[in-house]
């Protein structure tokens, strides 16, 4: 069976083979009703590029003009998001991840763009987007620095949502390195109120609970959902199929836990789609792709949409999967099935 058939109603099933083990995947249409964060955003779930898993941290833009992170490379995925029908598809916003800025505040406090990298500044950026029918999406961490070792937003929550809002930024990914957990709760809290109160809608993501993954016990999803539109509650992906597998693991595992906390506005994010990466093959992209949307996860993808080959390129503009996946009830796909290497 193919897993890009689909009924719309009662079960949805598919059974995919490859290398390593065939996936029975169902889903059960049971709505689950939520309190969510009250700025009326991402009803349905996120769609879009970020530049972490495929770029991550390149700044030499000498040596590698083509793959490091500054303003072209965001404008390069811009343009192929609009010309190659990713928009058309309901991918929206473009992600900017660490290592955008400079390693100081100004005399203000406020955030500074890396000015050889970025030499427009942020809300140029943010306007090349919004005239494409784009979003920008920004990246920053509650801790006192980012894990890569830029300015943190510890103690400057208000300014720094001041600051985004002000350069017309949609969404902001809130990381948590180089904070303890135990800020946590307050911290990310704290932060959602300063993005309401700046009157722009922005899409609020958090990695607050990947970071209670030795702490089960302290991940109240009733709570993160109160503050967040989304929030990552595992490692970060990496470009491998096992990786892939791991996660999957993982959400099985938690499955009880995670379904009744998911729906409209608020939403697992199991990390990044990297379909288009040479790591995966056509029917491992065909797994990611179906599963996350099956979970009705974020489909942000990471790769690069310059050279990706049209085999996976269909993959991730099917419309089916990408309808299963963007159902405004917002249900959670549950493992039904697991009997040997059959889930």
């Amino acid at each position: 069976m193919n897993i890009f058939r689909y009924r719309r109603f009662g079960v949805l099933g598919g059974l995919i083979m490859n290398n390593y083990y065939y996936i029975l995947l169902c889903l059960v249409a049971i709505a689950n009703f939520v309190e969510a964060l009250e700025n009326g955003l991402a009803r349905t779930p996120p769609m879009g590029w970020m530049s972490w898993t495929k770029f991550y941290c390149q700044m030499d833009c000498v040596q590698h003009p083509f793959t490091c992170i500054n303003e072209k490379l965001y404008m390069d995925m811009a343009d192929r998001m609009v010309e190659d029908g990713y928009l058309q598809a309901g991918y929206q916003y473009v992600h900017i991840d660490d290592c955008w800025m400079e390693r100081q505040r100004d005399q203000d406090n406020r955030l500074i763009p890396d000015r050889q990298r970025f030499p427009n500044g942020i809300a140029a950026l943010a306007d090349y987007m919004h005239q494409r029918g784009l979003k920008l999406g920004i990246y920053e961490d509650y801790g006192t620095t980012t894990c890569a070792g830029f300015p943190g937003s510890y103690q400057h929550t208000k300014i720094d949502a001041d600051t985004f809002a002000k350069w017309q930024v949609d969404y902001l990914k809130l990381d948590g390195c180089n904070i303890s957990v135990d800020l946590m709760p307050n911290g990310y809290a704290e932060m959602g109120r300063m993005l309401n109160a700046t009157g722009r809608p922005i899409v609020y993501s958090c990695s607050w609970p990947a970071y209670l993954i030795n702490q089960p016990q302290k991940v109240d999803y009733q709570l993160i959902g109160e503050h967040c539109n989304l929030w990552r509650n595992f490692d970060d992906i990496k470009r491998s199929w096992d990786s892939v597998r791991t996660i999957i693991d993982y959400y099985d595992h938690h499955q009880d836990k995670h379904i009744p906390a998911q729906g409209p506005g608020r939403w697992h994010d199991p990390d990044m789609i990297i379909v288009g990466n040479t790591e995966l093959t056509v029917d491992q992209a065909k797994v990611q792709m179906s599963v996350w949307s099956i979970w009705s996860s974020p489909l942000i993808m990471s790769n690069d949409l310059r050279l990706i080959a049209p085999v996976f390129r269909d993959i991730l503009l099917n419309r089916r999967v990408i309808a299963i996946n963007q159902d405004p009830f917002g249900v959670m796909g549950r493992l039904v099935a697991n009997v040997g290497l059959i889930h």
